[in-house]
């Protein structure tokens, strides 16, 4: 199914996630690589969707499934940390929990999002999404020291 252009960049990081998860479920990811993967994949992703998609599909009546998503990103948060303190089952919950909350974003919340918001609103979206991407400017190197 062809996305939205404002959620193709999400889901397009969404087959990552499964790759990850698949990963997971075959016992080829150590602990300390998932919290690499998350902090460097995962929670950029997270906290995109919870700055700019949901509050706008709050707004726009779909405070549930906003709601939902919210509470499934905290759980692998907290799923990760129990991994991190050496639950070796937490790791496999991980993993199924990440599986089924990428499969509910493609097959419930993308899809209400792509009729629920208005054009401008995703348009809205696209920005914001680009404008969360792209690293904030180096500082500028002072052309003389003086000291």
């Amino acid at each position: 199914m062809k996305r939205a252009a404002a959620l193709a960049g999400l889901s397009r990081e969404h087959h990552t996630a499964l790759v990850l998860a698949q990963r997971i479920a075959a016992g080829t990811l150590s602990p300390a690589d998932l919290q690499a993967r998350f902090e460097r994949e995962l929670e950029p992703h997270f906290r995109a969707e919870e700055a700019a998609l949901l509050p706008l599909l709050a707004a726009a009546g779909a405070g549930a499934l906003a709601e939902r998503t919210r509470r499934e990103h905290d759980g692998m948060r907290r799923l990760l940390a129990l991994v991190l303190a050496g639950d070796a089952a937490a790791l496999a919950a991980f993993g199924g929990a990440l599986r089924d909350h990428v499969r509910f974003e493609e097959r419930e919340l993308f899809p209400d999002a792509e009729t629920r918001l208005t054009p401008t609103q995703l348009q809205t979206l696209a920005t914001q999404l680009e404008d969360a991407a792209t690293p904030p400017p180096a500082a500028a190197s002072p052309s003389h020291l003086d000291f």
